[in-house]
């Protein structure tokens, strides 16, 4: 008699599936193992507590009794009354008149007022007679204001150099001179605002070339004149 398999009785039909199944339920609990944590207690933990409310003490409200301050001492008014004669005697000032008789009148000589100019700086702008550049006194005097300006630009361009320290840094900007023509036609207290010590020092030096020249004059006496021009140094 020969048996016979009965497919639905055999146990290598789903062995890879039970195979998957208990290879993933071992993996889990191995690895809930492994990450598995524990604490050991703490004497300090925190614990709720039951606080029971304190009998409050009733405090009793004290007023503070204000005492009005004594009253003054009443005044009592003298019963007599001296009375005092003022014996000094009082000085009159006496008033004298202001009027002027014709008899009194005193002839008085006209006096003239000189006007000085000794420490009075009269600007480029308002002065009557502008500083003259020597060897330009024959110019008409409308153009010599113009002309003044003129040359003292070419005069700049003339001696102009560009220090080198200022070159090899690019050093460049306007430098702002301001400088007075003395009385007697020089060029004094001369001054320099710019962005950088080597061109204020080239500028002073270009200023300090300027010639003698003949003073401005204001009422025909010599004054000093300030004189303000600014001075580019460009990089090209």
């Amino acid at each position: 008699m020969q048996i016979k398999n009965d497919p639905k009785v055999d146990l290598r039909k789903n062995s890879s599936l039970y195979f998957v199944i208990g290879l993933c339920l071992i993996l889990f609990i191995s690895w809930r193992a492994i990450e598995w944590k524990s604490y050991e207690k703490d004497f300090f933990d925190y614990q709720s507590l039951d606080v029971q409310d304190e009998d409050n003490e009733e405090i009793p409200i004290t007023e503070q009794i204000k005492t009005p301050p004594p009253p003054p001492p009443p005044v009592q008014a003298p019963t007599e009354i001296e009375v005092v004669k003022d014996e000094e005697e009082v000085e009159e000032t006496i008033i004298e008149s202001t009027e002027i008789y014709k008899d009194e009148i005193v002839e008085v000589e006209e006096v003239e007022i000189e006007e000085e100019f000794d420490d009075v700086d009269v600007p480029f702008a308002v002065i009557e007679d502008v500083p003259i550049f020597p060897g330009y006194e024959k110019e008409n005097k409308s153009e010599l204001r113009n002309c003044f300006q003129e040359k003292i630009n070419k005069h700049i361009l003339k001696n102009f150099r560009y220090p080198e320290v200022a070159q090899e840094m690019g050093i460049q900007g306007r430098v702002y001179v301001n400088f007075i023509i003395a009385k007697d036609g020089s060029i004094i207290d001369i001054k320099m605002r710019g962005p950088d010590k080597n061109l204020e020092k080239e500028a002073k030096r270009i200023i300090s070339l300027l010639p003698q020249m003949i003073p401005g004059k204001q009422r025909g006496r010599p004054v000093r004149v300030p004189f303000s021009i600014p001075i580019t140094f460009r990089l090209q």
